[in-house]
């Protein structure tokens, strides 16, 4: 216990020394702007670098993509810089290049992520080429073949990486038929039947007006971010096609899958139901996790299954709350003649944890942790507009930032006791092991 105690104490020391704007959630006030095509944006002003950044969220991501060819998100993402209005690939990716811009996009299961960085003097032209990628995009047979085969070698690879394949399969084993059951990259077959028009109709039906959400930083006044969004986005189509995901329902029992591979050690993921993020009580489910798994080398899994008894290099766990589910996760990896042992001992603290609760000194570290390192979290342009996006679409309101560690600070022992009563039951827990544990077959599948 006292060598948890300095760790954390060490670090809280650390993040004494940061600068100032760093040392507290002092981020600068969130702006509500409405653009004059009427996009609303959430805006916060760095007036000292020069520099604008900017997060486009559309809502639905991978649990979108058709049933018959998972990784058409992924797909078209892939090919955002690769060709739009008058430009040819290369043109556009000139245009870039000369200009330091930063063109990205990528897709969790519920949202479609677009970012863009820029120098804020070449602001109009980075803007300009940002609306031309997600209204104009050609999708011209040659990218398309060279971000094809990217995609296939990529999935080639995924086949050989156990901690690719233990995630895989647990979302699949979890969700079945659900459409969180797909794979962001898609599979070899799917891939290799996506065509260009297929690309196009998915941007035409995904990237448009209604289904946007908008956060950005920068060193310009509100005026000029709005009018710079109409430069991008003001041409989109009204309305995106709606499509809706239904709620994923979690199995009631608990099991185990082992997917045998001639490996070292094993790989194991772990998971239970979780907590939504709109619940009154995640904010005490999230430190309790803290104190669980979250925690790093302060945790009591790591306590038990690493310091105790070396079984593991790390163990951990985690709140995955989605749109339509709400997830409890962890994983470990550990020697294939001690998995059995190793999920045994984190059942056992699961369990226990539900029954004893957390200490008080557990939970003043837990919330000196998560307080102090919050503001990590946008000490850059980028994360702050990223996190925009995610406040809005979370309905976190725009006093987010101001006042979630003050949600920390509000949670109370009986809080994570109760809890940890609704969420900690590892009969329920379903398990994936990928490697060749000597002491654990598949049960319950």
């Amino acid at each position: 216990m006292m060598r948890r105690k300095f760790l954390v104490l060490f670090f809280l020391l650390c993040l004494s020394m940061l600068p100032a704007g760093l040392s507290s959630a002092s981020v600068a006030p969130v702006e509500r702007v409405i653009t004059p095509a009427g996009i609303e944006v959430w805006y916060v002003r760095e007036p000292n670098i020069p520099v604008i950044s900017v997060s486009i969220g559309f809502r639905g991501g991978t649990a979108l993509d058709p049933a018959e060819k998972p990784g058409l998100a992924n797909f078209a993402l892939g090919l955002l810089n690769e060709g739009a209005g008058d430009m040819d690939a290369l043109t556009f990716q000139q245009a870039i290049v000369n200009r330091a811009i930063q063109l990205s996009g990528d897709a969790s299961r519920d949202l479609i992520t677009v970012s863009l960085q820029t120098l804020s003097r070449h602001r109009d032209e980075a803007f300009r080429l940002l609306g031309l990628a997600l209204g104009d995009a050609h999708f011209a047979s040659e990218p398309v073949e060279r971000v094809r085969r990217q995609i296939l070698n990529t999935l080639a690879d995924e086949e050989h990486n156990p901690h690719t394949i233990a995630a895989r399969d647990w979302f699949s084993d979890v969700f079945a038929d659900h459409p969180y059951s797909r794979r962001a990259n898609g599979t070899k077959e799917a891939v290799r039947m996506i065509t260009p028009e297929d690309l196009k109709v998915w941007a035409k039906e995904r990237f448009a007006r209604d289904n946007l959400i908008v956060g950005a930083s920068g060193d310009v006044t509100s005026e000029e971010i709005a009018r710079l969004v109409d430069i991008a986005l003001a041409g989109l189509p009204a309305r995106a096609v709606s499509l809706a995901v239904p709620e994923a329902v979690f199995p009631e029992s608990g099991a185990t899958q082992v997917v045998r591979l001639p490996l070292m050690q094993s790989i194991v993921v772990f998971g239970l139901p979780g907590i939504k993020r709109g619940d009154p009580d995640f904010y005490a489910a999230y430190v309790m996790n803290y104190v669980l798994g979250g925690g790093g080398f302060t945790s009591r899994l790591y306590q038990e299954v690493r310091e105790k008894r070396g079984l593991a290099y790390s163990v951990y766990s985690y709140l995955a709350p989605l749109e339509r589910a709400s997830l409890y996760m962890g994983g470990v990896a550990t020697r294939n003649d001690r998995v059995a042992e190793t999920l045994d001992i984190i059942r056992a603290e699961i369990a226990r944890l539900a029954v004893q609760n957390i200490s008080a000194d557990e939970l003043s570290m837990a919330k000196q942790y998560l307080t102090g390192a919050f503001p990590l979290r946008f000490d850059t342009g980028r994360k702050v507009a990223r996190v925009l996006v995610q406040m809005q679409f979370e309905n976190l309101g725009m006093d987010y930032l101001m006042r979630r560690n003050d949600y920390i600070e509000a949670v109370t022992l009986k809080d994570t006791l109760r809890v940890a009563r609704r969420l900690l039951h590892p009969d329920r827990m379903r398990v994936i092991v990928v490697g060749d544990p000597e002491d654990l077959a598949s049960d319950g599948l």
